[in-house]
């Protein structure tokens, strides 16, 4: 169809529903690969624009690590001056760059992370220094046949060593970096020397930019908003703590479908109860934190000497009570459940034992948070066994028709053997119930452990005594005063 339009004809096509437009003009052979790269640079921009809305929301949610970055920026800055300026070029010579690597691979998240590099890097360089210094000299002193076959022989004695020793759970785990230093720095002593004659001076130099390279990360790593990794594991243990509590609760409710009032809806108990996935992918950052506290000097409330190892064995033992929280969990998910009858003749009893054992488990987060004796712990603990006693006595005591079944009475024989393919026997719904019982019951007892492991902890690190515990102190000392110096009645 045409009809006329001001200086020509306009072309329109019917479409279904009574209605006309335009057609589109065809694509050119030009603008497909216009609109592919239109489309493709478009994308890119959106994944850019994607990645810096996550990076913006992980530097608010996590600040540290911000100013972690600004503290590397200023150390690569202040080392780099050593290039810059010609005086301390001229004082350091051509190895500059040596301080300028240093701050790359030593400088570290956390004040012990950087302390143990630090301090293995130079043991590792000094150690390796000197005995590749030493091998030179008694290979310069063999003759010139024997001289590369002394350098070459050390070299492979040596580096096997090293790097055999690296294998050593001990050495792995503290002195690893050391060791692999110590390899890479008597190869280069070892070869370099044999072309190089002055190398006591381009040794001292190397060691003189990586002593300024370290000197600049601890100083800036200690003094400018440090980052201590025994206070990051502090937090790590007592967060997995109140991280198990809100699981086992959400857990527990969800189960028994608790939408009271003072309890958490369906959808927040879900939530809370997947918070345990937390502490059982905790075990390698808990074992990296401890092992670089222990390079750590004295600060906050923490020693020279604290009592790291029993923070590993209290997340161990979180760990355990963890996987029988994700047991627990599986039973919601169980095809076979148990009826609501029996479920609500064990609620009661089930939640008193969630409630006791998730206020033990609040109980130790905050002794452990504040480094203080709980005066509610043993009560909490006394509590939470009573609970579970109770718990059990209600299993026990179920009535004999929910557990044993009996065929429907005034019925025929047929409809007897209908009723048996028809009606599970109720034993198959008081197993997924004997089963959740048998969690709690598991996971009271290995918060018993974590309870005890907690007062080793307390004991060893020298908790302080909790205020009720001072007030009791406080007033048994003015008793005895009292009693020591009685009031002596004047006479008139």
């Amino acid at each position: 169809m045409e009809k006329p339009a001001s200086g020509g004809l306009e072309w329109r096509i019917n479409v279904p529903g009574g209605t006309s437009k335009e057609p589109l003009p065809e694509c050119s052979y030009y603008c497909k690969p216009w609109l592919a790269l239109k489309g493709l640079v478009g994308g890119l921009v959106a994944r850019v624009l994607k990645f810096l809305e996550k990076a913006w929301a992980m530097g608010i949610s996590e600040p540290k690590k911000v100013i972690h970055c600004v503290k590397v920026g200023i150390a690569l800055s202040l080392v780099s001056l050593f290039y810059y300026m010609r005086p301390l070029y001229d004082g350091v010579g051509g190895n500059a760059m040596w301080a300028v690597m240093t701050v790359v691979v030593v400088f570290e998240y956390t004040v012990g992370a950087t302390l143990s590099k630090s301090i293995n890097r130079v043991t590792g360089t000094f150690l390796a220094g000197s005995l590749g210094i030493g091998v030179h000299w008694v290979a310069s002193q063999s003759g010139e046949k024997l001289e590369p076959i002394i350098l070459g022989m050390s070299v492979f004695v040596l580096a096997s060593a090293a790097t055999f020793s690296r294998f050593m759970p001990s050495v792995k785990a503290r002195f690893d970096y050391g060791a692999m230093i110590f390899i890479l720095t008597f190869s280069l002593v070892s070869v370099s020397g044999y072309r190089v004659d002055k190398l006591f001076g381009m040794a001292h130099q190397r060691l003189s930019t990586i002593a300024i390279g370290i000197a600049l990360c601890i100083i800036i790593s200690m003094f400018v908003s440090p980052i201590w990794a025994g206070i990051e594991l502090h937090r790590l243990i007592h967060r997995n703590m109140e991280k198990l509590a809100e699981s086992l609760e959400g857990c527990v409710a969800t189960y028994f479908k608790d939408n009271q009032s003072g309890h958490p809806s369906q959808e927040d108990s879900s939530k809370k109860a997947q918070a345990y996935k937390c502490v059982l992918n905790s075990k390698a950052t808990e074992e990296s934190m401890a092992n670089f506290a222990r390079w750590e000097p004295a600060h906050g409330p923490f020693n020279f000497r604290h009592p790291w190892k029993e923070y590993l064995k209290i997340g161990a033992l979180l760990r355990n009570c963890a996987c029988c929280i994700e047991a627990l969990g599986g039973c919601l998910n169980s095809e076979k459940q148990a009826t609501e009858h029996l479920k609500g003749y064990l609620r009661d009893a089930s939640m008193a034992v969630c409630s006791r054992s998730c206020n033990v488990l609040r109980e130790l987060s905050i002794s452990v948070k504040t480094t203080t004796n709980s005066s509610k712990l043993d009560s909490s603990v006394v509590e939470m066994k009573f609970a579970v006693q109770e718990l059990q006595n209600a299993l026990t005591s179920l009535p004999s028709q929910l557990i044993l079944w009996q065929p429907f009475p005034d019925q025929s024989n047929e409809n007897k053997s209908i009723a048996k393919k028809e009606r599970a026997p109720p034993v198959m719904g008081v197993i997924p119930l004997a089963t959740l019982v048998s969690l709690l019951t598991e996971i009271a007892a290995r918060i018993e452990e974590t309870v005890d492991a907690v007062v080793k902890l307390a004991e060893l690190a020298e908790f302080k005594a909790s205020n009720e515990e001072k007030r009791a102190q406080s007033q048994s000392t003015s008793n005895i005063q009292s009693s020591d110096n009685p009031s002596c009645e004047t006479e008139p």
